[in-house]
């Protein structure tokens, strides 16, 4: 059985990271904030940090390392926090409710985490190779592990591969999003569902035939 992101959390060395550290992780957030990735130095990141440019090359290999331990620190406080939250919702379908509302939350409450996971990693084919895209992996199993759950108990239809659903629900939340992410737009998180994920919820669902 795959690991989840809590027995990864759990597993991981937790003890306090320098105080140098946790300034340069600060530092990058506030400034992809502001501007693009790509636009961001070492130099930059340092100066705002307050602390030496050696000091990141002493704790990252270099910047993208920082950027991608960023997106596993974001990634393992939602996975957790998400896996809590699906253990006390009973049913496939709500599930699915619950994890489409808390992706579009996520993203409309935490810009920088959606622009570092949609926009600024996957240009890059290092990032399907890093440590971080593992994380992503064992999130969107979760969305699987939920339709399997719902087609063995008969409430999702079996007719349709549970990875072209999953496919099918990650891609919609990404097409609702994606433009509030890059233009700055609010996104509502109890409105957006409507628009496409709960299509997908309704071509899920297993509707009992009349006899």
């Amino acid at each position: 059985m795959p690991p989840s992101m809590t027995d990864i959390v759990n597993s991981a060395d937790e003890t306090r990271r320098p105080p140098g550290r946790v300034k340069i992780v600060a530092a990058l957030k506030a400034l992809l904030a502001e501007k693009e990735f790509s636009a961001i130095t070492t130099a930059e990141i340092a100066r705002s940090a307050g602390v030496t440019e050696a000091l990141i090359y002493k704790y990252f290999r270099d910047k993208r390392d920082l950027l991608h331990q960023i997106l596993a620190d974001y990634l393992k406080t939602y996975g957790v926090v998400l896996e809590t939250d699906l253990k006390g919702i009973r049913g496939a379908l709500n599930k699915l409710r619950k994890l489409i509302w808390s992706h579009i939350n996520v993203y409309a409450n935490n810009r920088v985490f959606a622009k570092i996971l949609l926009i600024e990693v996957r240009n890059y084919p290092d990032y399907y190779r890093s440590d971080t895209y593992e994380l992503v992996k064992i999130y969107s199993n979760t969305v699987l592990s939920v339709i399997a759950e719902g087609v063995s108990d008969g409430e999702i239809r079996a007719d349709i591969p549970a990875k072209m659903m999953r496919q099918s629900i990650l891609g919609s939340i990404e097409h609702v999003c994606l433009s509030g992410i890059v233009f700055g737009r609010e996104m509502d998180p109890n409105r957006s569902p409507t628009i496409s994920a709960r299509y997908c919820l309704r071509a899920s669902r297993r509707v009992a035939k009349c006899r």
